[in-house]
């Protein structure tokens, strides 16, 4: 039985701050800073450039990839870290176009983070593909046998809908088509399976419900069957076969070895490594059971307490990650107030109040602050002052 008790004392929760914002990034474990301290101290300090051997440091985007594909449904050495979310993106999509030549499709959803679209409309256009964007709900009737790639995010950052991966990927595969899944909003939310929806490509980052800290390092997972015929357009020098060997052409590494790119971020794969030690035994059924209950428990509570605000989420928790979204005209606003008032969620345009629920340290306590000081910032107009109307950079 996991023990959510103990994983929420494995964080260091602010005095005072109910938080439901770890969908975009997660609370700082307790023993990262002496993990982060101790490989300065102990490795970069009196290994210096010795460290890439000695310590480990070269391999450590598998090992840590392998702590993270328990977590995916993935097998050990199919996973490695390193670089951003779209430039794992970046390679997932050009890599399985390149494995379907003659097919010149890239399909997506306008519930697709932002980001990943963008990152396939440059490459559509680089290459001479076209991206196709539809309705979540409509995907699957745009599944054609002239798609070469379906690139979804598996949980919608706005309303927290879930796509059917394994149905999708299916659908897919029988309209000869590849899949490159998004799992920004998956990892360490939901019960994800990989291997046993069939997906092709994965991706997905680790400073949300993974809590690796913020600019925490991307990770690729790919097939196995198409480990070693995956050909990104981006290749770098850690993805070669010899990368000391220093050939001026391109070999590539066998196996998920060739999605790496550049030098890994060491430091902070120390830090993500802290951060998955409270992974250790947690069942992740038990974690999707806990995040239902908390998504619940708040949707209801709010319903009750704040009917001026409109759901934006999936009913059907079943068809719902592990955040839920309410509609507000000054949603802006009333999170500034929220915040203020020691509630942590974010705002996401153009009038969404979104609240993420991270079953490894958020309770019902939690759920049921969050309810009472929401109800009361609405019913007092607390949200109506200059100070909550002016936007920040970051929202």
């Amino acid at each position: 039985m996991t023990d959510f008790a103990a994983t929420r004392d494995a964080f260091h929760l602010p005095e005072g701050i109910t938080y439901l914002d770890g969908n975009s990034l997660g609370p700082m474990p307790r023993h990262a800073v002496d993990r982060v301290a101790a490989m300065m101290r102990d490795q970069w300090s009196e290994m210096l450039i010795t460290g890439w051997n000695r310590a480990g440091w070269y391999v450590q985007p598998r090992k840590v990839g392998d702590r993270i594909a328990r977590l995916i449904g993935a097998g050990e050495g199919q996973v490695v870290m390193g670089d951003t979310l779209s430039i794992k993106v970046f390679q997932a999509v050009s890599a399985a176009l390149r494995m379907r030549p003659g097919r010149r499709v890239i399909l997506s959803d306008s519930g697709n983070f932002p980001s990943d679209l963008y990152v396939a409309q440059g490459l559509a256009e680089t290459v001479g593909a076209e991206l196709r964007v539809v309705a979540p709900e409509e995907v699957a009737a745009h599944i054609t046998r002239d798609l070469a790639v379906l690139m979804l995010t598996e949980v919608d950052y706005r309303t927290g809908r879930r796509h059917d991966m394994a149905a999708l990927t299916a659908a897919a595969h029988e309209a000869g088509a590849l899949t490159v899944w998004d799992l920004a909003h998956s990892a360490g939310a939901v019960d994800v399976d990989l291997l046993g929806a069939g997906a092709d490509f994965a991706v997905g980052c680790t400073y949300k419900y993974l809590n690796g800290g913020p600019g925490a390092p991307a990770f690729i997972w790919v097939h196995p069957d198409h480990a070693d015929a995956a050909r990104p357009c981006l290749q770098g020098w850690m993805g070669h076969a010899q990368p000391f060997a220093f050939e001026q052409g391109y070999a590539p590494a066998q196996g998920i070895e060739r999605m790496r790119v550049g030098t890994p971020p060491v430091i902070a794969l120390a830090a993500l490594d802290a951060a998955l030690d409270v992974w250790e035994g947690v069942d992740m059924a038990a974690l999707r059971a806990r995040s239902i209950e908390l998504s619940e428990a708040f949707i209801a509570g709010v319903e009750a307490a704040c009917p001026e605000l409109v759901l934006h989420s999936p009913r059907d928790p079943a068809q719902r990650g592990s955040q839920v979204g309410f509609r507000h005209p000054q949603a802006y606003a009333v999170m500034q107030a929220l915040i203020a008032q020691g509630v942590v969620g974010d705002f996401r345009a153009p009038d969404v109040l979104r609240f993420g629920f991270a079953p490894l340290y958020n309770d019902m306590e939690d759920v049921a602050r969050a309810v009472e000081v929401l109800a009361g910032v609405l019913r007092q107009g607390l949200w109506d002052r200059p100070e909550h109307h002016r936007r920040a950079a970051v929202t």
